[in-house]
């Protein structure tokens, strides 16, 4: 039986998010979308007409339609998905949902990005109790959300008199447990990320206020440990080709790298230098030479362009006297990313940041206009950014991230063609999540009472 895709989704969902997950792990019949223009996240053309069977919350075939309708088994319910763009779902690789924990706010939060078409986030630090219940719930399918996968955080001691870790370790000594850890040449690194490990944590990430020789340390027992190490771009004092030189796997914030350019090391974070970007070239040899190393070992960049161009924004909006002159520039965010893709470095898309609860989509969107608008990335690169490369940032390009056979069933169906405009990345239709649907006509906003305003 054909249908057409929003009946199909209204009688396949009339019991709802929970009931669908529950029904892929009972073993629903096979399910096929066809009639789709997939665009699979690796970066190749589109490919029109095409079809895609999931079994048990897992794509089992690709192929044209016309194949997958004499292949797929007997009973499978095919969705005719003709005039619509099928691509892997997204990932946003910088998001914070616990600093100041509230379950309430991050799952409407959640709630927003699966509904956008976003089916993982990697969360970049924050209260590790609140963060492992949501990631518990997110896995399960137990609430409407995208996975959640997230960070222990290591640092100088001096870090820690900033207030977040406090927020973030309330009734507990920040620096002392083991989502955030203070670190000093006399710690024991091995058992210090072993209790990263026990959190169930998918990476560490290497906040501030620590030297290269440290940097190195705890990147070099996180690997033979067999742990992610995620690390702020500059890591004062530690630079920009230091913290790669260690050999972490992903570096976030691009223009941090201004520092090295300038020749300016401050010794701690949360420092108020104001460097002069007009005078910096995002093309130097320092440059050059940093992506470079990058490419060669594999490092991803978060570049987080929409959180400078957010920034920039807001500041304009203050008098000219209130500014705050250390805001590093969009665009020369954006000239320091393009010349990382120019490089072939691979570059994610996080936000570190969230638009208003009243906004319909989240974050990630601006995210892909600024790296288009401000980095020159292609439609097609952006969304391979948001996809594979997302899931090689939290190590599972091997089970998401393309439209591969063997691969988790998470997808986002398009009414827009993405490549004409990467701003019709907003007109999503349905999410899938290991099989599970979501349609955006489904989704109700946020209200104020979830956040608290």
């Amino acid at each position: 039986m054909v249908r057409g895709v929003k009946a199909a989704l209204c009688a396949a969902l009339m019991l709802g998010v929970a009931a669908s997950a529950v029904a892929e792990e009972m073993g629903a019949p096979a399910r096929a979308y066809v009639g789709v223009t997939l665009i699979d996240g690796t970066g190749a053309e589109p490919q029109p007409d095409m079809g895609v069977l999931i079994e048990n919350g897992r794509i089992t075939a690709v192929a044209s339609s016309a194949d997958l309708r004499k292949q797929a088994p007997e009973g499978t319910k095919i969705v005719d998905a003709s005039g619509h763009y099928l691509l892997p779902g997204l990932i946003d690789s910088h998001v914070h949902l616990a600093t100041v924990p509230n379950a309430t706010k991050a799952k409407a939060y959640m709630r927003r990005y699966i509904y956008s078409g976003i089916t993982s986030v990697r969360d970049m630090a924050g209260d590790m109790r609140a963060l492992a219940e949501l990631a518990r719930e997110s896995r399960l399918q137990k609430i409407p959300a995208p996975d959640l996968y997230y960070s222990a955080l290591m640092a100088g001691p001096s870090f820690f008199q900033d207030p977040r870790p406090g927020a973030a370790a309330e009734g507990e000594v920040p620096g002392a447990v083991p989502w955030m850890q203070a670190i000093t040449p006399e710690v024991d690194m091995k058992l210090a990320v072993a209790r990263s490990i026990g959190t169930w944590a998918t990476g560490i990430k290497i906040y501030a206020n620590l030297p290269a020789d440290e940097v190195r340390r705890i990147t070099d027992e996180a690997h033979t440990q067999g742990i992610k190490i995620w690390a702020h771009s500059m890591v004062f004092p530690a630079y920009p080709s230091e913290v790669v030189d260690a050999g972490v796997d992903v570096i976030s914030h691009v223009c941090r790298l201004a520092f090295e350019i300038a020749g300016e090391r401050p010794d701690v974070y949360h420092h108020k230098v104001a460097l002069d970007f007009d005078a910096l070239d995002p093309r130097s040899p320092v440059v050059e030479g940093i992506y470079k190393d990058m490419l060669a070992r594999g490092t991803i960049l978060d570049a987080t362009v929409w959180l400078y161009a957010n920034r920039e924004a807001r500041e304009a909006e203050k008098p000219a006297d209130k500014r705050d002159s250390s805001i590093c520039p969009a665009g020369f965010a954006g000239k320091l990313t393009e010349a990382a893709f120019d490089a072939g470095v691979d570059i994610s898309t996080g936000t570190d940041g969230m638009l208003s609860f009243d906004a319909a989509y989240p974050a990630l969107f601006d995210e892909f206009d600024v790296l288009a608008d401000k980095a020159n990335m292609p439609p097609l690169q952006v969304i391979r950014s948001a996809t594979y490369v997302g899931a090689k940032v939290l190590g599972l390009e091997d089970d998401r991230g393309t439209v591969e056979p063997g691969k988790r069933a998470d997808l986002v169906f398009l009414a827009q063609n993405p490549l004409e405009d990467i701003a019709n990345m907003r007109s999503v239709i349905l999410t899938v999540k290991g099989g599970a649907e979501y349609p955006r006509e489904n989704y109700h906003g946020i209200s104020k009472d979830e956040v608290g305003e």
